[in-house]
């Protein structure tokens, strides 16, 4: 029997699945992720870890927990953990892609949507006693259906938000590491470098995984580049963005607005100069947060750390290394 620590309460069958297996699964309690000092102590005792990519798991715990054999992130991402020091400790780092790409659209296409229309804007006037009739310039917004939308990243998550977008009839434009024909000629995409693309959208959607070359991407220079008027979406790492100039590029009135689904910090603290913004919407980095897609997101791991607690290779490895512990 192994031990299993899981740092916080998941949806869906995983539990069971461990459970089942023979292992006993610990769950740390609460909302909260679990402090450092706790999570060290907790991995110091576990053979596997469920962890979450906003739990912190540094070589040094790695170092301090010699039983631990797997950290399986229940996320895409895993830039809370580095996956090369984990390997050099024999300890397999793993992650679920595949099964949150469409949630994750759905809420990109959402926020782009509803910035664009000023959804909240108008519902939290309206809350606030502010509708006293219909008026012919009230909330007025920009229309999707047929503007241009530029895609930052076309991993798994950028084409499914270009599908959408071939729905309202965008013209899509695309800047990835590597260009791709393929996609190209099945969605009309066109690739731009990545000032021309920002340039021409109406719409820009970050859709880059967060890596040193990554980070602050879209910063005062990036903003400076975009369309007057455009609107920034934002679903994956908060980092990507640099925050203060983005709130310049506000302040200056050069941007239409913003749909932020990820900050720095997570959460973004209540006086922060983002929330003031009347063209700003701000959700808890809720991208994959459906019902479905989060259990299946937990089972992935549970998966995961199965194979490696049976001498397997786990089905999604994000290193590989030499000497797995055992």
């Amino acid at each position: 029997m192994a031990r299993v620590f899981i740092t916080r309460a998941v949806p869906g069958r995983a539990v069971e699945q461990l459970v089942a297996a023979g292992h006993a699964v610990e769950t740390w309690p609460g909302d909260l992720p679990p402090p450092p000092a706790d999570l060290a102590a907790a991995l110091a005792r576990s053979d596997a870890v469920m962890a979450m990519v906003v739990d912190r798991i540094t070589p040094e715990m790695l170092t301090a927990a010699p039983r631990l054999r797997i950290v399986a992130n229940m996320a895409v991402g895993y830039d809370n953990i580095d996956p090369a020091a984990a390997a050099d400790l024999g300890v397999w780092v793993t992650n679920t892609p595949g099964v949150l790409a469409e949630t994750t659209a759905d809420l990109a296409f959402g926020l782009l949507l509803a910035a664009a229309r000023r959804i909240v804007e108008s519902d939290r006037d309206t809350r606030a006693g502010g509708w006293k009739t219909w008026s012919p310039t009230g909330f007025l917004g920009v229309d999707a259906f047929g503007a241009t939308l530029g895609i930052v990243g076309l991993g798994e998550i950028g084409e499914a938000v270009a599908r959408r977008a071939r729905g309202f009839k965008m013209r899509i434009l695309y800047h990835s590491r590597t260009r791709k024909p393929a996609l190209e000629a099945d969605l009309g995409l066109e690739y731009r470098p990545l000032p021309e693309l920002l340039a021409e959208s109406d719409f820009v959607s970050l859709h880059t995984p967060l890596t040193p070359e990554t980070r602050h991407l879209i910063d005062a220079a990036a903003l400076a580049a975009m369309k007057p008027g455009a609107i920034l979406i934002n679903t994956a790492r908060g980092q990507v963005v640099d925050q203060d100039a983005l709130v310049d590029a506000l302040r200056a009135g050069q941007l239409g607005g913003a749909a932020l689904d990820v900050t720095t910090p997570e959460p973004l603290p209540l006086g922060h100069p983002l929330y003031t913004f009347p063209n700003v919407i701000v959700t808890p980095h809720i991208g994959s947060a459906s019902r479905a897609t989060r259990a299946r997101m937990a089972e992935m791991a549970a998966a995961n750390i199965l194979a490696v607690l049976a001498g397997r290779e786990p089905p999604n490895p994000v290193n590989r290394p030499a000497n797995p512990r055992s």
